[in-house]
């Protein structure tokens, strides 16, 4: 855990790791979108075989989900492992572990199939299956977030490091 804090402490001071932002209804749905979309191709990619396609866009599929979630709650990320560290901080208590894990081997398994050149051998079928039920039960988290809801969570990253987030917050709402 006290990794996790100061990778957090890390993303909350760089100017492309976690900010709050006004939260986005438009952004909410455009990121859904393109995770509907990555789905839709992984499916495709695994009708050819294309096996390092498959695992690449199952993770941008659960990436996209998860950032529209963020979304919703006024926290914008330009850096993958903060969003990952973000996602699993806010929600450590609600998700279950193991949907909160399987973002972050999902990555590491992307970053695998793309840059290095071992065969990989996976069950696509299985790989399809996960994605699915991760974009599912990410997207009921969305739909359940109410402005109570919204307001705890972003307490909850604010109290991380108040005036870090706070001036974040201030720089970036000035942006929008």
């Amino acid at each position: 855990m006290q990794n996790d804090e100061r990778h957090l402490q890390w993303c909350l001071k760089h100017s492309k790791g976690i900010r709050m932002a006004k939260p986005s209804e438009n952004l909410v749905k455009a990121y859904l979108q393109k995770s509907r979309n990555a789905l839709k191709s992984m499916e495709v990619n695994a009708q050819a075989g294309l096996v390092e396609w498959v695992v690449s866009t199952s993770y941008y599929a659960k990436y996209f989900v998860v950032y529209s979630l963020l979304s919703k709650i006024g926290i914008k990320c330009e850096i993958h492992d903060c969003t990952i560290t973000v996602f699993e901080y806010l929600f450590s208590d609600t998700i279950p572990k193991e949907i909160l894990k399987d973002l972050r081997n999902s990555k590491e398994n992307r970053v695998e199939a793309q840059y290095y050149t071992q065969e990989l051998r996976i069950d696509l079928e299985q790989v399809i299956k996960k994605t699915k039920q991760f974009v599912l039960e990410i997207e009921k988290v969305i739909d359940d977030l109410n402005t109570e809801k919204i307001s705890e969570l972003q307490k909850k990253l604010k109290s991380l490091d108040s005036s870090n987030v706070n001036s974040q917050s201030q720089k970036w709402q000035n942006h929008y």
